[in-house]
């Protein structure tokens, strides 16, 4: 059972369901680094992970669909016009289609015209910066990262509908409630009320992927520590891995911003998420903790030794992705374990014996490089320029499609099309990969909860996908992870005042990762920022939540 803190996440949980506090908020906060805008935009929530966020797979829980067609007639009988939605949408591949047999057929199904803005995901939070600057908004804004500041700033504004009395006691919508994470409700609210409808992830992402081939070729056994994991790293930057003589390549790219900590469970690995009080009773946020400070140090070694790459600050996730596939790194902290069989596939253009493997949870002295997330991995907010009624059609969208009949459409598309049956089995098409893609398909909806989400891809055989599940369970991944409070708890104090050191506090953890600056340094500009008055009060006000929240 994944912890909440050494608390039973049902425990807690069900503390909050039975005893919610009226008006309080419970959505996840998340430190986001803003040295560049680049940065800024790279440092997507959470839990993120990750990342990326987006990834869904083939396996799905038990629970008997409640989808049903779409009422396409109006109340005197007349076909209804498709629900034409204005919308934003965060972008992990090419900018698909929208004309294709694919996004034909899945308007058809739903009765939609979907009007989608996409926007590269690495940018997707400038961009949201700019919208809601603007006043802009579109009628259903995708966010990222429920506590980002200026979200929070326009709910309070008046700038979105407050859902609540729509959804009531979703007695109208069964498929939202059930088959959307674990206490999805709770952990998405802001201002203590459901402004959002929840973009459901599985909660447990993945370790960093490996080249497996490397570690053969030079005879290093799997990492099972972070001491291993470094070892690992430095042994292959050393030697000439690819044969081109000239040894070049690179440790570790990280798709995710590093400074989140919770970037390939790292930040865990020392206890990053493990309540940590001041001398008042205050909690600690978990990035300016003494534990985070190690995390710090030991980027920093990575640095030294030559493993992290030179421009990891300001490194866009896609270009992380491209110097991985293209052969030219040994490590990337990527969201899912579904993408080590894409990755291995990119890679075998390039060199032909490439094998891509996820590490398994790699001990650190604190812990485990594991974060296991609330399953809410963004949401949907509806404009407050929205008459009424089309809010109520909107939401049936999403009810609709939260089901796992449309969960399986996503994955695989139209039989006959896109995928074929041989043998029982589901094989995908090249014309899948033209029009389905990996994750576009899953952006516009809310996406049925399937725990095994970021395990499996159905561009992998049956037989690759369900050694995925058994080795991952076997290494002890669901049992080992952690689900950090802050992911939960939160203080107004902190919204308010984090903003101003924390560009600041990138750029010092940047200065002492690479050597500008020592840790010394460093962990005086942490004690400074932690003196602050604001940020002591807000330290009092986690810890008021916490109590309050897990009953300790």
């Amino acid at each position: 059972m994944v912890t909440w803190q050494y608390h039973h996440y049902d425990k807690g949980m069900n503390k909050r369901m039975g005893h919610g506090k009226s008006g309080r908020m419970y959505t996840p906060v998340l430190a986001v680094g803003m040295i560049l805008a680049l940065l800024l935009s790279a440092s997507c929530s959470g839990n993120s992970s990750p990342s990326a966020a987006g990834d869904a797979g083939t396996s799905a829980p038990g629970g008997k669909p409640e989808s049903k067609p779409p009422d396409n007639k109006q109340p005197d009988g007349k076909p209804q016009e498709p629900l034409e939605i204005q919308m934003t949408a965060r972008l992990f591949e090419e900018v698909p289609n929208m004309d294709n047999a694919y996004w034909k057929e899945f308007m058809k199904r739903t009765n939609t015209k979907l009007n989608i803005e996409w926007i590269p995901d690495g940018d997707y939070t400038t961009k949201l910066n700019l919208i809601l600057a603007s006043g802009s908004i579109p009628e259903v804004l995708v966010i990222n990262n429920l506590k980002h500041p200026p979200v929070v700033n326009a709910v309070k504004n008046g700038a979105f509908w407050d859902l609540t009395p729509f959804l009531g006691d979703f007695s109208k919508y069964p498929n939202l409630k059930n088959f959307s994470a674990p206490e999805a409700w709770v952990t998405s609210r802001i201002l203590g009320k459901n402004y959002v409808i929840p973009k459901n992830r599985p909660q447990l992402s993945g370790g960093p992927k490996i080249r497996k081939d490397w570690l053969d070729k030079l005879g290093i056994p799997m990492p099972q520590t972070l001491d291993e994991y470094r070892s690992a790293l430095k042994k292959i930057v050393d030697a000439d891995i690819d044969g081109n003589g000239k040894k070049d390549t690179i440790g570790l790219v990280s798709k995710a911003s590093l400074f989140t900590g919770s970037a390939g469970g790292f930040g865990d690995a020392f206890g990053m998420g493990k309540p940590t009080f001041n001398q008042e009773g205050g909690l600690i946020y978990e990035t300016l903790t003494p534990q985070y400070a190690e995390l710090v140090a030991w980027l920093r070694d990575l640095y030294a030794d030559g493993i992290l790459a030179k421009e990891f600050s300001v490194m866009k996730p896609t270009q992380a992705v491209e110097l991985f596939e293209a052969g030219k790194a040994a490590s990337l902290v990527n969201e899912s374990f579904r993408w080590d069989y894409i990755f291995m596939g990119n890679i075998k253009k390039v060199q032909p014996e490439a094998i891509v493997d996820t590490v398994p949870p790699l001990q650190g002295p604190g812990g485990y490089a594991v974060r296991y997330s609330t399953g809410v991995d963004g949401a949907f907010l509806i404009s407050k320029k929205v008459p009424e009624e089309k809010v109520k059609r909107i939401l049936d969208f999403l009810e609709l499609t939260n089901s796992k009949e449309y969960y399986d459409f996503t994955v695989n598309g139209i039989e006959g099309v896109h995928f074929n049956k041989v043998n029982g089995e589901i094989v995908l098409t090249d014309q899948h990969k033209k029009e389905v893609g990996s994750t576009s398909p899953w952006q516009p909806i809310a996406l049925y909860y399937d725990k095994y989400g970021k395990l499996t891809t159905p561009a992998a055989p049956k037989e690759y996908n369900d050694a995925k599940i058994k080795q991952v369970e076997a290494q002890g991944y669901f049992q080992k992870g952690i689900i950090s409070p802050f992911s939960v708890i939160d203080s107004p104090t902190w919204l308010a005042t984090w903003p101003k050191f924390q560009q600041e506090w990138t750029s010092m953890s940047v200065k002492a990762i690479v050597g500008q600056i020592s840790l010394d340094d460093y962990k005086a500009y942490v004690k400074k920022v932690n003196d602050d008055p604001n940020i002591k009060k807000a330290y009092q006000e986690f810890a008021k939540d916490y109590k309050e929240t897990f009953g300790k």
